[in-house]
């Protein structure tokens, strides 16, 4: 089982500073591969505090500098929002700088503060991404390629810097849409998916979803590759799990009011965090997520493991203000002794199954 660290970098009040927040990241990913992790993942938001990550190739461009081993992933590169011929020179950059290290997560993006601003139309946004991922896999797989589109027209073209990997860089899928996880399982594309703060009945969920999208493209589940954004942490000190857990709240208020379009701010930048009426306790929030104890953990990953069978799972780790020193020797502890028990525990149970 490979695990990985998602860095949001959010700023949940003017007490951090963006210096601050991006510095954060930039060291959550040089302890995540000397703790070995095989892969980091940057988001990508504009305009507000959700995220201050505008451009996740530009993060994987400078900390492939600073690293050597561990996988680089954008997650997700918003689509509608670039040119996809800058897009795929830049993609290419960023493999070849990282000596093909990257792994290029795509999505159709879901917040309207975003698209307005860029003056893209959210209504569009899976019509223009679907034509850019064409022309992506066109443009990393052709020397000299064109396209006709009803977004984007290209004429007879070739990219300068073209990617290490070959055909391409490892393709992720981000959606909670079926139908576009059908076609990323069509294309075998990764997929990213995710059961939210949700407990053991959303994994189920979530399993039952993967299952019906194999099953629809004539495929079995455990054939697909797909990685699990999960929120997790491992301590004894009760007041370390508390402020994790009143984090991963912040995060999902802030998305879910920039989603359903219904987001606050006083200054045109900072996002008010406001319960809605389907908001969580942190006491269910708590029961539902692996955190507690590092045994705990390691128990309900297993469990999470078993009944959704992902391939890859990313832990999130830079969420609201959560203290950094303190994050940064929870990424050494998973490093040292949750993961390594995991893939044990993995480990002797396929020896058995197989005996």
């Amino acid at each position: 089982m490979d695990f990985g660290v998602f860095i949001l970098a959010q700023q949940r009040g003017y007490h951090q500073s963006s210096q601050q927040v991006i510095q954060n990241s930039v060291e959550q990913t040089v302890a995540a591969e000397q703790a070995g992790f095989s892969n980091a993942w940057y988001a990508e938001h504009h305009f507000n505090n959700y995220s201050l990550s505008p451009s996740p190739l530009m993060m994987i461009a400078h900390c492939a500098a600073l690293t050597k081993r561990i996988r680089l992933g954008t997650a997700v590169c918003i689509l509608p929002l670039y040119h996809p011929l800058r897009l795929l020179a830049e993609i290419g950059f960023a493999d070849t700088v990282s000596n093909g290290r990257l792994d290029l997560g795509v999505g159709s993006g879901y917040q309207e503060f975003e698209f307005e601003r860029f003056g893209t139309k959210l209504e569009d946004a899976y019509a223009r991404y679907t034509e850019i991922l064409d022309i992506l896999r066109k443009g990393m797989t052709e020397q000299v390629f064109s396209y006709e589109g009803k977004f984007y027209q290209v004429p007879p073209s070739a990219i300068s810097i073209r990617t290490l990997q070959t055909p391409t860089p490892p393709i992720w899928i981000t959606s909670g849409n079926s139908d576009t996880l059908r076609k990323a399982a069509r294309n075998n594309d990764n997929m990213f998916v995710t059961a939210l703060l949700n407990g053991v009945d959303g994994v189920k969920a979530l399993r039952a979803k993967m299952e019906d999208v194999a099953a629809k493209e004539d495929r079995k589940l455990e054939d697909l590759k797909f990685g699990f954004l999960r929120c997790a942490y491992a301590s004894d000190n009760d007041a370390e799990v508390e402020s994790y857990v009143d984090n991963a709240r912040f995060q999902r208020r802030i998305s879910e009011s920039l989603k359903l379009r219904r987001y606050q701010t006083d200054d045109g930048y900072m996002i008010k965090e406001v319960p809605s009426v389907n908001d969580m306790t942190l006491e269910s929030i708590r029961a539902n997520l692996p955190v507690g104890n590092v045994n705990y953990v390691i128990d309900r990953m297993l469990e999470e493991i078993e009944i959704l069978k992902p391939n890859h799972i990313a832990l999130q780790t830079q969420v609201g203000d959560f203290d950094q020193k303190t994050m940064l020797r929870q990424i050494e502890l998973w490093g040292s002794r949750i993961i390594p028990a995991i893939n044990k525990a993995i480990g002797n149970k396929t020896a058995q199954a197989a005996a």
